[in-house]
Formats: structure tokens, sequence, C-alpha cells
């Protein structure tokens, strides 16, 4: 109730305009552009400078969000709770003070479940905690270039978050704690990084460093001409409690990864392709992925729409009697990945995901979204996005997961204010009736959010 309160307090606030692009990474956002323009409202709270010369300013915002979901015949009828709905509460004030290269930036989160048949998990809750806490400094190099140096707690998003993401769909983001070193060198960023996700306890100030798992990388992006970038980098993941197959052991897994992302005209593409080495348990680990999303747009088009097809293989275990591990390990991804209702994730998966969206004028967008999964080993089972075993092998030789379909609909109400909805419904293929309940899952979302 307190967020909801909140929340309504906050709602008059949103028909101010704002000139800066926000994003979910806020520390990204540079206020220090209206410097010289008029503030009035809650605008004065995005620049407050510190000294005369403003070399010293601070920038407070936030985000309040309310999300139901509610669920029929979730996980296709598993237990414990097929039938569930469910209310996701949080708050994100921050602040963000800058004095000359350095900078402090923190953001608190209080973040709440309401009615979670399944049993609360580290996306649901965290109630009231850190999320991010970290300073930097930027030091200057020839011309345009630096390098800034960063430690703390922060939200990482790496390209397009299909190996490292904030987790920003669901309730709780996954932060984490460590160092970065990023360079800017004319048209190519490197980014430097020794990460330990952080561990979310339900509890009050309770969220910790964790002891078992470890993030380390390099990762460089060039764009040699406007509009088109491109993307290499090697991920080393260590987890000494990791489970596939029944066992539990240590995991030392390198992913080298090559993305190529762009925009001509009306066409955009994004295709990655994934190569994963390394050891599980003593036996190596032989695992790949590739992801491609290509959009056409039609923007002289009455409702302007725009079509896409994602194409998605995750490698899975050929045989778990064998020394070798097959299956593709998504690290920490984005969540929502594969839409709103997303069952399961990418591992030992083949996915065709055509879709189409279309601009209804005045803030209002409709998306309608298809979808076909299948298994790619049939030596292995699924697995939800966390990583997570959630239909084994079970001997079905059968490999259509299912089908997916979905529209949502979003309203930009002002610069700040925003609304969605979404209905969804996955319908089991022959291996998800060959090993358990084989029910079409129903799914219904909608949510309110302000963002100061």
């Amino acid at each position: 109730m307190r967020i909801l309160a909140l929340l309504a307090t906050l709602l008059p606030l949103a028909a101010q305009a704002q000139e800066v692009a926000q994003t979910n990474l806020r520390y990204d956002e540079d206020w220090s552009v209206v410097r010289d323009a008029t503030r009035e409202g809650w605008r004065q709270a995005k620049y407050i400078p510190l000294t005369k010369d403003g070399s010293a300013y601070l920038t407070l915002g936030g985000e309040a969000r309310v999300r139901f979901e509610g669920f029929d015949d979730n996980l296709w009828g598993d237990p414990p709770a097929p039938d569930d709905g469910y209310l996701w509460l949080r708050v994100l004030p921050h602040a963000d003070l800058h004095a000359g290269p350095a900078r402090v930036f923190v953001q608190g989160i209080a973040g709440y479940a309401r009615g979670v048949g399944a049993g609360k998990g580290p996306a649901d809750e965290t109630g009231i905690d850190l999320l991010q806490g970290f300073a930097d400094v930027r030091v200057p190099l020839s011309g345009a270039d630096s390098l800034t140096l960063r430690g703390g707690r922060e939200l990482v998003a790496l390209g397009s978050e299909r190996l490292v993401g904030i987790r920003y769909g669901p309730n709780i983001p996954q932060a984490f704690d460590g160092a970065r070193a990023i360079a800017d060198i004319g048209p190519v960023r490197v980014d430097a990084f020794h990460l330990r996700p952080v561990a979310i306890g339900t509890g009050d100030f309770d969220d910790r460093t964790s002891k078992t798992r470890r993030l380390d990388g390099l990762y460089a992006t060039v764009t040699p001409v406007d509009g088109i970038g491109i993307d290499a980098y090697w991920l080393g993941y260590t987890n000494e409690r990791a489970r596939f197959g029944g066992r539990t052991g240590h995991e030392a897994r390198d992913t080298f990864g090559l993305r190529f992302f762009g925009k001509r005209g009306d066409l955009g593409w994004n295709w990655e392709a994934m190569l994963q080495r390394g050891h599980f348990h003593g036996d190596p680990i032989r695992a790949w992925s590739l992801a491609t999303e290509t959009a056409w747009s039609f923007p002289g088009a009455p409702l302007k729409p725009r079509l896409r097809l994602r194409a998605n293989i995750a490698s899975g275990d050929r045989d778990p009697g064998d020394s070798k591990l097959g299956t593709f390990n998504a690290l920490f991804p984005k969540g929502k990945y594969f839409g709103e209702l997303s069952p399961i994730g990418p591992r030992n998966i083949v996915n065709v995901h055509p879709s189409v969206d279309f601009d209804l004028g005045k803030g209002v967008t409709v998306e309608l979204v298809a979808a076909r999964f299948w298994r790619e080993s049939r030596g292995d089972g699924i697995y939800d996005i966390p990583g997570s075993l959630i239909r084994a092998a079970g001997g079905s030789g059968a490999r259509h997961i299912g089908d997916q379909i979905e529209i949502s609909a979003g309203w930009q109400a002002s610069a700040l204010l925003s609304f969605a909805v979404s209905l969804s419904a996955f319908r089991p293929g022959s291996y998800i009736r060959d090993t358990g309940p084989a029910c079409t899952i129903h799914m219904v979302g909608a949510e309110a959010m302000l963002k100061l």
C-alpha cells in the first residue's frame, strides 16, 4: 500500500516534459544538458547545481511500477501453482552526484510481491535494499577519448542482453558487485570487468555478493560507420554449485561471441553467434548458440507497421551419459526473454518468432506475436530463463515443445507515465504431452509505470 500511495502522489508530476530520453540504466542519462534551460516543477530536481560554475551538480529521479500477472495452467498444469495471480510492486529512487570528472550514483529499491502462489523467488521480492551504489572517475585521454574507472554495485547490460542483462521485466533487477574499466577511443568502446552477481534476499537490507558465482569479461564495440556496429567479446563465468543433468559441481565456462547489428533505411538487424568452452564437474563443455532478429519498417504506410522475424537456436546436451556437456548457458539474460509469457529460456531450443507492431498514434502501440519452439537435442530437457530444468528429456523423442501467441498494447500517456497490457497463450506440443501435464497456458499482464 505504501508503494501505491507513493505512485498516486507522483502522478500529477507526469505532465512535466523531459529533454533527456530516459533509459532503464538511469546512470546513462546526462541531465547536464538542461543546465541553462528554464526548469519548473519536478524538472528542477533533474539538475541541481552545487557550485557557481555548475561543475558539480546533483540529479534526482525515480520510478514507481505496479504490475499484475495472472495465469491459468502455468507450466502446462505442473504444480505447485498452475493457476496463479499476483501483484508486483516496486519503487526505484536514485541520486546521481557529479563533481568534475568524478561521480557517485546511488539507486535504492523497495520491491514486494503479493499473492505469488508458487512461492516468492529472487525476481519477485527483495524488500528495501540497495540496488545500485558505485563511484567512478572519467580520465580524459587525447581529444574526446576517455577512460572510465568504476567500482561498486551496478546494473550491467551488454549488447542486446542475451547473456548479461538487467532483468528489468520481472520485479527485481539483477545487479552485480565489482569493478569495470570502460575505454571510449574514437569509434571503439572496450569494457573490461570483474563482477559477482548480487544474491537477492527477500528481507530488508539482506542482498549480498554471491560467493559461488563470478563473471569476468572483455566486451568491445566498434561502429565503423554511422548506424552499423560490431561487438566482439569474451565472458568468463564460474559457478561453484552449478547443476546439470541431476549433478552438482564446479562449472568454468568461457563464452566467445560476435554480434553484428545496425539499421539502413527501413531495414534493421541484430545477429549474434556464441561459442562456449570449459568444464563442468571435470567434463568438457561444448555448447553454442545463434540468435537473429531482422526487422523491416514501413513508416509511410497507415499505422506504420514494422515486421520482425527472430530466429534462435541454443544447443542442448546430446547424451547425459557421455563425458561432454552440450547444454548452452545463457548466464544472466534479460527477463521476459521470448515475450511477456516466457515459460522456457534460451537453452536447448530452436525458435522461430515472427511479429508485427503498429503505431496507432497518441502514444498507443500494438504488437502481435507468434512463436514456435522445438528442442535442439532430443537427449536434453527444457529450462526456464534462470536455467533450472523444468522438464527432463523423459525418454521422449519428440522435438516440438509448443506454440505461443501474444497480443500486447502500450500507451505512453506522457513523457513520464506509461501503461501496458498483454494477453498470451502457449499451446503444448508433442514433447510436453509426452512428459507430463499438457494444458494450454493462458496469461494476462497489466502494468502502470511512472518514471521521473
